[in-house]
This record gives C-alpha cells, structure tokens and sequence, in this order.
C-alpha cells in the first residue's frame, strides 16, 4: 500500500528573470507561460494526480497574493490540504520549517514533498513514479532530492555532485551554485553532476532533527508562528511579529550543504524551470523557424527568436537567436543566450527606484493624456468651488465649517484650525488657478476668524474651536502650525495684507516652543510629550516650500533641508522602500506601530521630494520620490477597487482596510510629480489615478461632494464630507488641469 505523502508547494518568489514579464505583484508563478493556466494551477493538478496514495496538498505562498492564490485553488481537490500564508518572505528554510510542522502537528511523522510553484513538468506519470522511487529512502530518514541530468551547461541552474549508486539511489556529495560557463561545462564532462530541481522528499521526524542540528534558532522562531497562527476557511496566517523574527535563510545553506546521508533519485520527468527567456523559447509552441510567438506581433525573417507582445503591435525584421518581450510600459531586448542577465537590468532598475519591478499596470489604464480633463474643469469650477464658497462658510460666527451633511447643509461640529487654515490655502489655489470666485474675501474671512479667536498667549494656534469661535483645545500642535503657515504662505502671495506679518508671528513661536532643542526636527506639541510621528514634519516641509515659494528666502530652504535630512536618516527605510510613521523620543520605530506604514503620505512625501529636489538641485531625491511611490502602488492598494488602503505594514499587508478620498488625490500629485522627472512616462497613470479618484469617491457623491471613506469591497462609509478634505481635491485637480493645458476644456 502507498505511504501516505503531505504535499507542499513554495509560492513565495519574484521571477525577475522573467523580468518584464513577473513583476513583484504579479509574480512568474501565476502566469500562463506554456498554456493549460498558471504555473501554480499546473503544479497543484499535477500533484493531485498521484495515481495511488493519500496526498494532502498544502500551499505555502504570500499573504499579500491571497487572492491569486485562491483563483487558481478553484475546483481543485486539496484532499485535506489548503493554503498557509506568509506575512512577510523568510526564505526556504522557514518554509520547509512551516511545512514540517504543519505536518507533524496534523498527518505525524508522514513524508513531505515540497516543490517550487514555477517550474514545467509536463509529464505527471513519470513526476510521481520519480518521487515514489525516493520514497523508501526518505521513509528510512534520509533527505531526498531530486536531479535532473544536464544535457547543455547551463548556468541558470544550481547543481548535485553524486557519487555511487545503490538501487537507483545516489549518495549526494556536495550541492554546487550557479557555475559560470566553463565550470558548467566541466560539470557536463564529468557525468556525474544532476541540475537541481529544488524538490525534497523526506520523513517529517527526519527534517524536524536536521533543523535541531543545525539550525534550531529557525525551528523555534517558526515554531512560536505555527503555534499563534490563526485559521479560517481561507487559509492559515502567521502573525507578522514573530514570523518575520524567523531567519531568513535558503534550506540549501540551513541544512542540505551541511546534513550527511542526503540521497539523490535521477528523475525521469521533463523539467524546465522557466527561469530565462531561453527556457520559454525551449518549451514554447515554435514555428517552422524556431520563433516563439506570442501576442499581436508581426516577424519576418527572424530565427529561433522568443517574440512575445502583451499590449501593443510589435513588429521584428530578420532577428535571429533574440528575446524580445513587449509589455504596456517596457520591453526586453537580449540575445537569448544573455538573457539570464536580465536579473542585472532589475536591479539597475530598482537602484533608480524604478516603477516598472514592483507594479504591473492595469489593462483598463486610459493613454490618452488629459482625457478626465473636461469632467475635473466642471466639477471643480461649476460645482465645487461653488457650493463650498457658500454653504461652508460660517457667515455667522465667522470662518468655514468643519463638515457638510450629503443635503449641503452644515454640521455643528467643532472647528479644528488646521482645518480653516486648509480652507484658506485652497481658495488662494483656486483663485491662482483662474477661479473667479470672491476669493479675496474668503481668504480674509477665514484669516480674520483665525487670529481673532484661535492665537494662543505665546502667540501660536490653538487646535480648536467650538463653533461659536471659543477655544475648546488650546493645545499648539506642529500639525496645526504647518497648516497655518501654508495657509498664510499662498494668502501672502494672493496679496492678503495681514499674512506675511501673521506668518512671521507663527515661525518665530515654532522656533521658541516647537524645535526639539536637540535641532532633531521638532515635538508634537509645545508641552514635548507624545511620541514622535512623520506626518507633522512633512507637512512643515510643504509650508516651508510654499514659503520659499511665497519670499524666494533661502532660509526657508534651509528650514526644509533639515526635514530632508530626518527622512534620509529615520524616516524611509531603504530595504523595503516604505516611510515609517511613529517613532520613539530617539527616532526609533515605536513598536508595533513602527511597522504602520500609509500609502497616502508616501504619495505626499514624493511630490514634496520632487519639488524639494527641483529648488535645491538634490537631483538624487527624485529617486527616493519614486521608490515611495513604487511602494505604494505596489504594495498598498485594494486590488478589488484600485485605491489606496488606510495602512500597510512594511510588507504589504492591509492594517487599515478602509480608502479615503484623500489619498487618491495625493496619488495624482505625485504622478503628476513623477512625470517627467527620470522615470517612465506617467501620463497614463495619472490618468488611471484621476479615474479611481471620479470612479469611486468623486461621481457616487452628489454635486460637489464626495463620499471620503469607502470599505474593502467598494462600499461607502461615508456619513458626512468633511471640509479637510477640499484642499487635497482642489489641490490635486488643479494640478491636473495644469499638466493638461495644452487639452481643450
């Protein structure tokens, strides 16, 4: 009777030697690359064809692909198994460390199989007759692997030295990395080097021992993950904290470079890993010239050559031994037997914070630049601008109303001063922008409601009002101030007569009572308690750009070139491209909200960068700017509705499912930033980002409103539109309408 074999796919790599085709959202694995579906739907049906035998199949795979992941699990007969979710990638060895306890915890001491997601094996049979022929000695205790035997010297592929044979069984001497070519060819003489497939075979009790050997700090930094994990119906998720504490470590280096008695069984199937251009054109349905062609392509005189065209008509003319690989915003052109080195260009790529490793665009994106330009003219200037020159303003007490209900009419809610300082700033916007709007007189309203109510003894803001213009927080918060100066900054250059001296007034209170006396940035409030956040500095930077703007003054440059250097040495952490928000009193990451991270400031932060780089000629932070927004598109978006999430950790995972309005806004600034600045053209994705924008806050709201707050299946939350809001629109839209100019309206 056939043992019983608890099956295990790895899902967790990038592909980026298929680069520009696998990209870190939309990774190899999920591509139809030889037909029959994705490499992983092709790798769950082959294992449950085992022809005899229980073969519970478990998927180990990223939690940020979960639903990909449960597209391709539809219809197919796990036999007991599912999926286990990573928070965060920790390398094989936590893999097979996972899949070893998941084993033991349910089946016992069964034997586990785990394979790559991504790799052909077109020949099922012969795959399983092939593991069965492992079985009995990793039954016994030994770690199997699997090899294949070289017909060409290929440096793509790691490698087995094997010496005597018993029963059709080797005995492995050494694994090998990636040879260079001469090295590969010697491997090919000597007869008795295998490529190594990446497949193992052995008793749990056995892999669980060969880790307390070698590496018990992995077993038990996964064990204490297993053990908290949480289940549902949709998988097994470890929780972030403790998984991502595993090592992050390949199994070959952990424990099969370093374990003795490892046996190798010769496989018999067809394999290709599908690791290069190279391997698609070996596998791929070839012409009588040896092209394989894919997409809308047009080849003439062209030889053995991968031509492949996912968007647009390409066209080739006498190409011979070539890969060219054509996608909606870049494309690949190599020598085929160079075409490994791709890996090269990904990284040269992601040095320069490249948008086009981490993100695939969407198929419905718009081309043609300033196509919403018409329905964002109307909305802003018909709509908009109109009903909250009126119905916000407080014409009796005196400045704006915090929040309006969806029948226009005001809410009674207390007035927060960064809040009538933002109102101040868009209406100055809006009249640079050619609004004909009595500007003029609203600035001044809201200008004059705010100093007469809202100074503080020591002269700054407070935080707010109750309606009637009382003080109900007299706290002076960095927040607040930034919101005021870059009110005053854009009233000064409307010609208000009281905002130059006003903002005089408000920088020399935040250099007495807000600047940490240690010159590292400065405190939330003018008490010095609380923990330390990003937000509030950023914003300083934006006032203080608008103040350079305002007063062409190189002090205000300075200014902002110290929150430049805070974000260089604390804030954007350079392994995972993301901008932490809360911080400790030394400007450590504050627990666990050290790992929150939202993709609307990082939006904000790439056209403050861009801006700050443009004025003090840093060229360099152009690619910090786009790193941030690479980042965030690639990892903080709701693939159900396109827009931004509340949160993420440093990972990808959601931590606040909810979008705001505000954040789509910022997404089209900073595209609007990008555009032009050394990266790709943008003008498609700002005008994705303005659709999103219409399409779901902006069109389901009624005239000159908009619904702020929507949940992860695309349904509003919204119970009111608050004013705060009415500057990142008008802001961002008008912007938009700059960039389009050249459009007729």
């Amino acid at each position: 009777m056939s043992q019983r074999i608890v099956s295990f796919v790895m899902s967790g790599g990038v592909g980026s030697r298929l680069w520009p085709l696998s990209r870190e959202d939309n990774p190899k694995q999920f591509h139809d690359l030889s037909g029959d579906g994705s490499m992983l739907a092709k790798t769950l049906r082959r294992l449950t064809a085992r022809p005899a035998g229980q073969t519970p199949i478990f998927l180990i795979a990223s939690e940020r692909h979960a639903e990909r992941v449960h597209a391709d699990l539809a219809g197919l007969d796990l036999a007991g198994g599912g999926p286990l979710f990573e928070p965060t990638g920790r390398n094989t060895a936590a893999a097979i460390a996972l899949a070893t306890l998941r084993t033991l915890s349910e089946f016992g001491d069964s034997l586990v199989l785990v394979v790559p997601s991504d790799h052909e094996i077109s020949t099922a049979g012969q795959f399983w007759q092939s593991i069965e022929a492992g079985a009995e000695a990793a039954a016994a205790g030994r770690l199997v692997v699997f090899g294949i035997k070289p017909t060409q010297p290929e440096t793509g592929y790691g490698y087995i030295e094997v010496a005597g044979a018993q029963g059709g069984i080797f005995d492995v001497t050494r694994f090998v990395e990636k040879p260079d070519l001469a090295t590969a060819q010697s491997y090919l003489r000597a007869e008795n080097f295998y490529w190594n497939t990446g497949i193992f075979l052995f008793r749990a009790g056995a892999m669980r021992d060969a880790f307390a050997a070698f590496r018990p700090d992995i077993w038990r930094a996964t064990a204490a993950a297993y053990k908290a994990a949480t289940s549902d119906l949709s998988g097994l998720y470890m929780p972030l904290e403790l998984y991502e504490a595993i090592p992050s470590i390949s199994i070959d280096y952990a424990i099969m470079e370093r374990a003795q008695g490892i046996a190798m069984v010769p496989a018999d199937f067809r394999w290709n890993d599908l690791g290069s251009w190279q391997s698609l054109l070996d596998v791929g349905p070839a012409d009588e010239q040896g092209n394989v062609v894919i997409g809308d392509v047009v080849a003439i005189d062209c030889e053995n050559s991968y031509i492949r065209s996912d968007g647009r008509l390409l066209s080739a003319i006498a190409m011979k031994d070539v890969a060219i690989v054509s996608t909606a915003d870049a494309t690949f052109v190599a020598p085929v037997s160079h075409s490994q080195h791709v890996k090269k260009i990904v990284e040269q790529l992601e040095k320069s914070g490249r948008l086009e490793t981490r993100f695939t665009p969407a198929h419905d994106r718009v081309i043609e630049s300033g196509a919403w330009r018409r329905r964002v003219h109307h909305w802003l200037f018909q709509e908009t601008l109109p009903l909250w020159s009126t119905s916000g303003v407080d014409e009796r007490h005196g400045g704006f109303h915090e929040a309006l209900g969806f029948d226009t009419n005001p809410l009674m809610k207390p007035k927060r001063m960064r809040t009538q300082a933002r109102q101040v700033y868009a209406f100055a916007v809006a009249s640079a922008r050619g609004w004909h709007g009595p500007a003029d007189r609203l600035i001044s309203h809201g200008i004059e409601f705010m100093a007469r109510n809202g100074r503080t003894d020591k002269g700054g803001w407070v935080r707010t009002l109750h309606v009637d213009g009382s003080v109900a927080d007299a706290t002076e918060d960095a927040y607040d101030h930034s919101c005021v100066l870059l009110a005053l900054a854009h009233a000064h250059m409307s010609g208000n007569p009281d905002a130059l001296r006003l903002g005089e007034e408000t920088f020399a209170f935040l250099d007495a009572h807000l600047e940490d006396h240690r010159m590292t940035g400065f405190l939330e409030t003018s008490d010095g308690k609380g923990e330390r956040r990003s937000n509030p500095h950023m914003h300083l930077l934006e006032a203080f750009l608008a103040w350079h703007q305002a007063t062409g003054e190189r002090a205000h440059l300075r200014r902002a070139a110290r929150i430049i250097d805070l974000f260089r040495s604390h804030f954007f952490d350079r392994e995972s491209w993301t901008l932490g928000e809360y911080f400790d009193d030394e400007w450590r990451p504050a627990g666990e909200k050290g790992a929150w991270t939202e993709p609307g400031h990082h939006f904000e932060w790439a056209s403050l960068l861009v801006d700050f780089a443009g004025r003090s000629g840093q060229a360099e932070l152009s690619g910090f700017a786009r790193k941030l927004y690479a980042s965030a598109i690639a990892n903080g978006l709701n693939r159900a509705t396109g827009l931004a999430y509340g949160a993420v950790s440093r990972q990808g995972l959601p931590l606040d499912l909810i979008s705001r309005s505000w954040p789509q806004a910022e997404a089209v600034k900073a595209a609007i930033a990008l555009d032009g600045s050394g990266g790709p053209d943008l003008k498609p994705e700002i005008e994705e980002r303005v659709g999103r924008l219409f399409r779901w806050h902006i069109d389901p709201a009624p005239l000159g409103l908009w619904i702020d707050r929507i949940d992860e299946r695309g349904r509003s939350l919204a119970s009111d539109v608050p004013a705060s809001i009415f500057y990142h629109l008008v802001c961002a839209l008008t912007q938009y309408l700059d960039g389009t100019a050249e459009k007729t309206a």
